[in-house]
């Protein structure tokens, strides 16, 4: 049977009909559950569906019953780790976000709450995100004053939170993930890279103490703002800041950097847990030293009074009727899209190739678990729309915080439960003890974490590859160096979208030829040796046929046409007497597609030639069939594989004759 069918050209067959329901339901899962999530309720039983559909809303319940106690004391361990990176953490992007820095605490214990229930990640901890402030405060600083307005400031931006919430809710939901993605991966490393110089410019200000400075965030106006102003750097703050820095960044640095084969696993757990609590450290040595030496009155600036007790509602504070809450959805909507969308780039850095979802994605690799990424979505959207309810702002799974939670030995989401419990106390009892807190410190503490995301050697890597994405990444990069946080997120979306529709209106097409003593067609372009077919001209489309491309496709076509055309005649061959498209690659075609297949087969007839189709796919069968197509061209004149294509036209070249009945053995003529 098997050789039956090698020996005669198979015909390409039009796949049987399914009525169009079926086809509308195929498409439809397709494209919005490719993971098939409900097939886990597959012939369960009512009572064990809704045990299934809880469990699948709040993944808590799956993992609950099975949590151990060696599991509690690993989260304990981590959860006070990164309890210890939340609470300077969170203060200091507080301020780099122009609200009050008690909300970076506050951020730092409803949102990790409402993650460990409804999060599928083991490893992501939850907090606030410094690039996510600074958009905060460049999006909504532009329009609202945060030190002449600060009520107004602050209400829009917990209305932000809101949309943030409600947006990223929403994509998971309705399972429209997939356009986070239109995002892409150059993009998304030239706007980080961009937007952690831009943060770090901006925490001169604390470095320097200056107590006036510039809202806007180009490299620009920030230096103009720092050398206007030199009569009022502060020595004692410049000391102070350079200290701590160099303290925080010998400690990652020496983390990173530890050689010795047979000590290495002993230091590198020994320097991991110095560079964890590094940042705790400088806060408590800097108000220490602060508070004994009386800083604060020789130009130091402190954080002051932080109120304490828990988080007091705000649902007062969301303001839907305001004339800015445009800016506060525009803002929230960005940012939410962004905290998604980061992602790519950690995920980048991880395995030498996306904050938010996948920063739990990247780690799960580690641990060999699923990550469903809408869930993901709504996760966050949930611990975001609760934190705009309960006086926090945005939130996401922050790298840096991830990576300590990942390395301190994390088992469950119960460690994020650890270091609410750890902010909570802190809320009820300690922030008196941050008074004296310098925010130099802060600004110190900021530095070090943004360092970490300029990926310079992200950058470099994508010029090795391709010279397009880097110039897509470097543009991003130079327009929030230069421009505005906006600016660089304007050219990062629209260089991603062009990139997109460039590969879709300019698909490529491909000369094949024979693989010397072989039956397999290839790209001439790869493959040097390959060699022409006399009469015939093979042609690859590497792409889905659709409006977009079509004019490009029949004029490229013309192109090879006349190109092989004017070859033959210098060279003196064979004359042209087939055109064989290996439409392998065009899984999907559409109506102005079909219109473009009739042109060429038009043009080629003109020319005295004949139009082949090799191996087109069920889709594109069922096109050619209901447009008549099929009937046009000849059915016998389309084949399965273009070995199969080329044998019949050797043999119609050798017969003269037609040969749509006649049946031949393929390698007597290939």
């Amino acid at each position: 049977m098997g050789e039956s069918n090698l020996e005669t050209p198979r015909r390409a067959a039009v796949p049987p009909k399914k009525p169009f329901s079926a086809s509308l339901t195929s498409a439809f899962k397709e494209t919005f559950f490719p993971d098939d999530p409900f097939r886990q309720f597959k012939n369960q039983s009512p009572s064990r569906k809704f045990v299934l559909g809880l469990q699948y809303l709040a993944p808590i319940f799956e993992w609950a019953p099975r949590y151990t106690f060696e599991f509690f004391k690993a989260d304990l361990i981590s959860g006070i780790t990164i309890a210890s990176l939340a609470v300077p953490q969170g203060i200091s992007y507080a301020n780099l976000a122009n609200v009050p820095p008690i909300l970076g605490l506050y951020s730092s214990f409803v949102p990790p709450l409402v993650y460990a229930i409804f999060g599928s990640s083991r490893d992501v901890a939850v907090g606030t995100v410094a690039v996510g402030s600074l958009l905060i405060s460049s999006m909504i600083g532009r329009e609202i004053h945060p030190t002449e307005n600060p009520k107004l400031y602050l209400q829009t931006v917990m209305t932000a939170t809101f949309c943030a919430g409600l947006v990223e809710t929403c994509l998971g939901f309705f399972r429209l993930g997939f356009l986070v993605d239109y995002l892409s991966h150059a993009a998304i490393v030239g706007f980080m890279s961009g937007a952690a110089i831009v943060v770090c410019l901006q925490q001169l200000k604390g470095i320097l103490g200056l107590v006036h400075f510039t809202l806007e965030t180009d490299i620009v106006s920030v230096l103009r703002a720092v050398f206007t102003q030199t009569r009022l750097w502060r020595w004692e703050s410049c000391v102070l800041g350079c200290a701590f820095l160099s303290f925080l960044i010998l400690t990652k640095y020496l983390e990173k950097t530890i050689e010795k084969p047979c000590t290495k696993s002993k230091r590198k757990a020994a320097f991991f847990w110095i560079n964890a609590m590094a940042p705790l450290t400088s806060v408590i040595l800097g108000s220490i030293l602060v508070y004994l030496t009386h800083a604060e009155k020789h130009g130091v600036q402190v954080i002051g009074h932080l109120k304490k007790g828990l988080n007091p509602p705000s649902v007062s504070e969301l303001s839907f009727q305001s004339p800015y809450f445009k800016i506060a959805f525009k803002t929230g909507a960005t940012v939410g899209i962004i905290s998604l969308a980061r992602e790519l780039t950690y995920l980048a850095q991880l395995m030498g190739v996306q904050e938010g979802v996948a920063v739990g994605r990247s780690f799960a690799m580690y641990k060999n678990y699923h990550i469903d990424g809408n869930k993901e979505m709504i996760a966050f959207g949930l611990m975001n729309l609760a934190g705009s309810l309960t006086s926090c702002y945005l939130t996401s799974g922050p790298f840096s915080r991830t990576a300590v939670n990942f390395n301190a030995g994390c088992k469950t989401a119960v460690s994020n439960i650890v270091m609410a419990t750890a902010v909570m106390i802190t809320l009820l009892f300690l922030t008196p003890l941050f008074h004296y807190t310098p925010l130099v410190v802060l600004s110190s503490i900021i530095i070090t974490a943004m360092l970490g995301l300029i990926d310079y050697g992200g950058i470099i890597h994508l010029w090795a590859i391709d010279k397009f994405d880097f110039i897509v990444s470097i543009s991003a990069f130079l327009g929030v160096v230069f421009s505005s946080v906006e600016t660089g997120l304007i050219i990062a979306v629209s260089l991603s979208i062009l990139r997109l529709l460039l590969a879709l209106s300019r698909p490529r097409t491909y000369a094949l030829g024979n693989i010397p003593n072989s039956i397999t067609y290839s790209s001439s372009e790869q493959y040097p040796s390959a060699t022409n077919v006399p009469g015939m001209l093979i042609l690859r489309i590497d792409s889905p046929i659709y409006y977009a491309n079509t004019s490009y496709l029949r004029e490229r076509i013309s192109r090879w046409l006349y190109e092989e055309e004017d070859r033959v005649k210098s060279a003196g061959e064979t004359s042209l007497h087939y055109v064989i498209l290996d439409m392998s690659a065009v899984s999907s075609i559409d109506s102005s597609g079909i219109s473009m297949v009739e042109e060429v087969r038009k043009n080629v007839d003109r020319r005295g030639l004949k139009l082949v189709l090799a191996n087109p796919g069920s889709e594109v069968m069922k096109k050619l069939a209901k447009s008549k197509m099929i009937e046009k061209i000849g059915e016998e004149l389309m084949y399965l594989t273009v070995a199969e294509a080329v044998a019949a036209c050797k043999f119609m070249l050798h017969s003269s004759k037609s040969t749509s009945a006649v049946e031949l053995n393929i390698y007597d003529y290939v």
